[in-house]
């Protein structure tokens, strides 16, 4: 089978992978100009774990990858920690990494696994048969797989012209040079939370995300004045606020999403990660979504060919996909109560975490132990 993907993120690296040690010939397009990678920290969740191990990358991920101890909630204006759970007691593996990093190595598999990668190679138009480069080269291919993010040009020719719409969430993203132990923090405040987490090399991942009625669609992303965001949290726990003081460099945008697409497919294409489902960034999913997509579609279009296993892709991923961002969409409410629901809320995250705390983390039984290579 010959499969181009356009994207060289990590679902489009995951998928050349998946789809090149099932005997496919892989050609990967990427339009910048070198492999690099927007962001700084990543949670890869024992479900995307799962497909690390599978796609035969996970004793250089491991070396990577730091291992996460637990989550803790925390009142982001008391700093009071709420409840702790133990991540030791979730089957599978729980990492952090420089996202980077993680795109770094799976490129490099891809390339060993003999994957053609070309960079500055951007896609300027498609057609049925194919799709033609910036440079007025065309291609085609027997699958043509969108792993190019939230404002795919693939997306564009499956679903039909559609803008993505702003959830009325802006984030911050930055990283400093602390020492935290291995758990991921979420300090909850009336209309915004921030979350940390170490990385190796002796970092601090940081992300900030508030509440805000408007954001401009063509700017969604830009560096942003660290003094914006120690003023968003001007009311934080002390411990919160010397953490934001020492950020130096600090990117802003906006959160968007598409609505999930009934179809993800049309003829030789098809649709893979965020070009098919963005979601908010609340339950840690993203990435960890496309390594499952990666996997499902690889194993069904080699199995029963691109009409039958498209179809058996997307009948197997939707509701799943649904349920996650359902999930994330819920968590962007609650990390961010105000009032007497606020403290209602925290009080009994509190006597869960104190009585209960395996009941707490048995309710992400659905998320964090589902695997999609069982049946592999």
């Amino acid at each position: 089978m010959d499969v181009l993907i356009v994207g060289g993120g990590i679902g489009g690296f995951a998928a050349a992978l998946a789809f090149a040690a099932r005997g496919a010939q892989v050609r990967v397009l990427e339009r910048s100009p070198e492999i690099t990678e927007v962001g700084a920290g990543l949670q890869v969740t024992p479900n995307g774990s799962r497909v690390l191990r599978a796609i035969g990358v996970w004793d250089a991920v491991e070396r990577l990858g730091l291992r996460s101890r637990g989550i803790e909630p925390r009142d982001g204006l008391s700093g009071r920690r709420i409840a702790r759970f133990d991540l030791s007691k979730v089957k599978g593996d729980y990492l952090f990494f420089r996202r980077a990093d993680l795109q770094g190595l799976l490129h490099g598999a891809a390339l060993a696994a003999g994957v053609e990668v070309r960079t500055g190679a951007e896609v300027a138009s498609l057609s049925d048969d194919g799709v033609t480069l910036a440079s007025g080269e065309s291609l085609t291919a027997e699958l043509i797989v969108g792993a190019d993010g939230l404002r795919s040009v693939v997306r564009r020719h499956v679903v039909g012209p559609e803008d993505a719409f702003f959830t009325g969430q802006v984030a911050w993203r930055a990283l400093i040079g602390a020492r935290q132990e291995p758990v991921a923090r979420i300090w909850m405040a009336p209309g915004r939370h921030v979350v940390t987490y170490p990385l190796r090399g002796g970092l601090l991942n940081i992300v900030a995300v508030r509440e805000e009625a408007e954001w401009s669609a063509e700017g969604w992303s830009h560096r942003d004045d660290p003094a914006h965001l120690r003023r968003a949290f001007a009311d934080a726990a002390p411990d919160l606020t010397a953490i934001l003081a020492q950020v130096e460099e600090v990117g802003r945008w906006g959160l968007f999403r598409h609505p999930i697409p009934e179809l993800w497919s049309r003829g030789r294409f098809v649709l893979l990660g965020d070009a098919a489902h963005p979601t908010l960034p609340f339950l840690a999913q993203g990435a960890n979504l496309a390594l499952e997509d990666a996997w499902v579609l690889a194993r069904e279009v080699t199995r029963l060919g691109v009409p039958e296993g498209l179809m058996r892709y997307q009948l197997q991923r939707r509701p799943r996909v649904v349920d996650v961002v359902e999930a994330a969409n819920a968590n962007a409410r609650n990390y961010h109560l105000r009032g007497a629901r606020r403290r209602v809320a925290h009080a009994g995250l509190r006597a869960l975490g104190r009585l209960a705390p395996q009941t707490f983390l048995g309710r992400f039984d659905w998320l964090y132990g589902f695997d999609v290579t069982a049946d592999d």
